[in-house]
């Protein structure tokens, strides 16, 4: 007997967020045939699926698909398996299809499901800044399902085909490569993508738009292209393509070889800032307009959420920190330390502000259910935090050896913290799990108060540390700067109790004694103070 209800009860993990996995499927493939037209917002859509079984036991799958309320949303017209149609259901979001009795472990089934609506949202048609009408998808986080019927969750990554037609005045970018262009008959034109690096559900993407195309050569092997607005062409261009050659540079010599077919920078109408979708980021028209798109961060989001993506989204940090940490590692690259710095130093004042506002918040998500709550700052800024403190804690070459493994071993896979960590400890020879549950579960930052005094005939620096943060006392290898002279002696002390007293050689006084000074460790802190003589 098939136990069709395994696939809606699974049992999740520890910490999971709330999606319900089907663990006896998996997507391999997804092609998905689109039309439209001006006339209307409404698309017609064709999906053909392929589903591999990893269980004997399961009799449905379902997919991810809007259904239809207050005149949006998706109706499904038919679905079929190997030619012959099947019975299915369409309620609540959710696309159920019932598997041949005869289906076993290892079997691959193809659906093919006719549909059509008006997307409610991931899909947009709406004129640009300069007026002219667009189309262009933004899935973040779970949106695909108002216009795609996939998994749409990022535990289950597949490859896929967009294949549009739409009014010939407009081209079309998607992810992977382009196969084919055709113009029809009655002023249409089809344009088919394909990507054969597996992505997950919230990365495939569609632009619709009277572009300027360039193909702008290649860096490290990848075809780089920029797709912008006619009237942007000379910005746009200017704009994305001297930082995406250098930020590809760095990223394939320091992580590994960039995954995938192309790399397209898209203008993109109705949202802001930037979204990583493989091989065609998109950002924010009035930002490419106005000059400020953040290339490097989206770029090192092709490595890093794309490639490897994160299982669950409550580890959402493995996306946004990293790509946060990359871009400031890039910043050191280019621009220098003190360039570097002073952007860390920009990231820990914003996580100061950000937990006052966010009291009793980690940066890995405790079973997120509210998938509007899946991004904060923290998740970004004290997540990139983190892994410069690991740097600092391990050490450069330690850090790059393990980010490189972690990379190779889980490129075009998901990924967890744990898994994650194992790759930081293989790498650097130390247990970390006290680091990451400090740095990643535990709400809050250490708060740290000093004194100092010197004894000259001992010849001593004592320097007392006090934690003051609720909670148990943190674990922090840090860093003491004794001014002596013109010149900056560092020490390094560990204080993992709530007071320490460290004392240090010194052969004269020191001017001061600054604590943290080159910058490696999230805290809240005055200055240390020299104590009083009696």
């Amino acid at each position: 007997m098939r136990r069709a209800a395994l696939l809606l009860a699974v049992a999740l993990p520890a910490a999971a967020d709330v999606y319900p996995r089907q663990p006896g499927v998996d997507a391999l493939h997804y092609v998905f045939r689109l039309s439209f037209t001006d006339s209307s917002d409404e698309i017609t859509g064709e999906a053909s699926v392929q589903l591999r079984l990893l269980s004997g036991d399961v009799g449905e799958a379902f997919l991810d698909l809007a259904t239809q309320a207050d005149g949006k949303g998706m109706q499904v017209q038919s679905v079929s398996c190997a030619g012959r149609p099947v019975a299915f259901r369409h309620a609540a979001d959710r696309l159920t299809l019932p598997l041949p009795p005869v289906a076993k472990a290892g079997d691959v089934l193809g659906f093919t499901i006719a549909y059509r609506g008006v997307p409610r949202d991931g899909l947009r048609f709406v004129k640009n800044i300069h007026g002219e009408r667009t189309v262009f998808s933004e899935n973040w986080p779970d949106k695909a399902r108002n216009w795609l019927p996939m998994i749409d969750h990022p535990y289950d990554k597949a490859t896929g085909e967009l294949i549009v037609t739409a009014p010939a005045q407009y081209q079309v970018v998607s992810n992977g490569v382009l196969v084919e262009e055709l113009d029809l008959e009655g002023g249409l034109r089809r344009t088919h993508w394909r990507q054969s690096v597996p992505i997950a559900s919230w990365l495939f993407a569609l632009g619709v738009a009277r572009f300027a195309v360039n193909h702008a050569g290649a860096v490290a092997g990848v075809p780089l292209q920029s797709w912008v607005f006619p009237q942007d062409r000379d910005k746009g261009y200017q704009l994305f393509e001297p930082l995406s050659r250098s930020a590809v540079q760095f990223l394939t010599e320091n992580v590994g070889a960039y995954p995938y077919e192309k790399l397209a920078n898209v203008q993109a109408a109705g949202m802001g800032g930037g979204t990583e979708h493989a091989s065609a980021i998109f950002y924010g028209e009035k930002n490419v307009k106005d000059g400020r798109v953040p290339v490097v961060h989206e770029i090192a989001h092709q490595w890093f959420g794309d490639s490897v993506t994160e299982r669950d989204w409550d580890d959402v940090w493995l996306s946004e920190g990293f790509a946060t940490y990359f871009t400031l590692l890039h910043t050191e690259k280019v621009e220098g330390r003190a360039a570097f710095v002073a952007g860390l130093r920009r990231s820990r004042e914003t996580v100061l502000k950000l937990e006052k506002s966010l009291p009793d918040t980690p940066v890995v998500h405790r079973n997120l259910a509210d998938m509007s709550r899946v991004l904060n700052g923290l998740v970004y800024q004290k997540g990139g935090f983190t892994l410069h403190m690991l740097r600092g804690l391990i050490g450069d070459a330690a850090f790059w050896s393990g980010i490189r493994a972690y990379y190779s071993r889980y490129k075009e896979r998901n990924a967890s913290s744990d898994e994650f960590r194992a790759a930081m400890e293989e790498a650097s020879g130390k247990p970390l799990d006290w680091f990451f549950r400090q740095w990643l579960n535990r709400a809050g930052v250490p708060q740290l108060s000093g004194t100092w005094r010197y004894d000259g005939v001992a010849r001593q620096l004592s320097v007392t540390l006090a934690q003051g943060q609720a909670g148990e006392p943190y674990r922090l290898p840090l860093q003491l700067g004794i001014r002596e002279g013109i010149g900056t002696r560092i020490e390094t002390v560990e204080l993992t109790a709530r007071e320490g007293t460290f004392r240090l050689p010194a052969q004269h006084e020191p001017a001061d004694v600054v604590l943290d000074p080159e910058t490696w460790l999230l805290l809240e802190g005055g200055p240390i103070t020299k104590e009083k003589t009696r």
